[in-house]
């Protein structure tokens, strides 16, 4: 079991929601097992999360299913309960564009967040996704409210930023942009084209896209960044929207 190991008193999220993790255990790429993922939790509790919608992948890597998800997150659930743990968790999925996805979204056995039905959605991060126009079109004919995960890791985009306003302006996406983009955790670029968004006032959401535990270390710096505070003052965030 890795142990909480972080001081966390002179820093603390703005928001008391994050969109944007991986938690459930043995899933994806995220917490390993039971207890990967109740260290991680109480590290985010400890950073002033007071909910927490964990997002498992579903991709061609990842091949998970509704049913399973849903199972995982109810093990974890009843483990945060056994424990103690005061925390709200809800769940969703991170959805990567494919074949597959646009099975999943014919058939509308998708995972959202929020009465507003908001679906988390990646590309590829070397490949522009085909036909973009008619697939954000078919999702919001289906009543979902598209959020893109971390736009400003898209590689093909960062010399093309007219790109980006059409998905926001244009298609009607909206955007979560990860919290450790501020720390340059990626790149330089990545760094730069996240200050974009949030100098044009362009993000929605932030996230905290936690997977292990060198994920919540940088949280810690980039909630120091006076980048992260300029977010909620030139953006209107969504987060706390989505408190009961």
């Amino acid at each position: 079991m890795v142990l909480p190991f972080f001081n966390h008193k002179s820093v603390e999220t703005l928001t008391k929601v994050d969109i944007h993790s991986h938690l459930i255990p043995n899933i994806d790429d995220g917490a390993k097992d039971i207890e990967d993922s109740i260290a991680l939790i109480k590290e985010l509790t400890l950073l002033g999360y007071e909910k927490l919608i964990t997002t498992p992948h579903i991709s061609d890597m990842f091949c998970n299913t509704k049913e399973q998800i849903l199972k995982g997150y109810h093990i974890l659930k009843e483990e945060l309960l056994r424990r103690g743990i005061d925390v709200e968790i809800e769940v969703a999925a991170e959805y990567y564009v494919d074949d597959h996805f646009e099975t999943l979204l014919e058939k509308e056995e998708l995972l959202t967040f929020g009465e507003e039905k908001y679906l988390l959605i990646e590309f590829s991060y070397f490949t522009p996704p085909y036909d973009l126009e008619n697939l954000i079109y078919d999702i919001l004919l289906k009543g979902y409210k598209p959020v893109l995960a971390h736009p400003e890791r898209y590689l093909y985009w960062h010399q093309n930023f007219k790109k980006y306003r059409e998905l926001k302006e244009e298609m009607g996406v909206l955007f979560q942009v990860n919290i450790n983009s501020l720390n340059r955790y990626s790149n330089e670029m990545v760094y730069q084209t996240a200050e974009s968004f949030i100098r044009k006032g362009m993000v929605d959401f932030v996230g905290s896209d936690t997977h292990h535990m060198k994920h919540i270390k940088n949280l810690k710096r980039s909630f120091n960044e006076s980048l992260y505070k300029k977010i909620f003052q030139q953006n209107s965030i969504l987060n706390d929207s989505l408190t009961t």
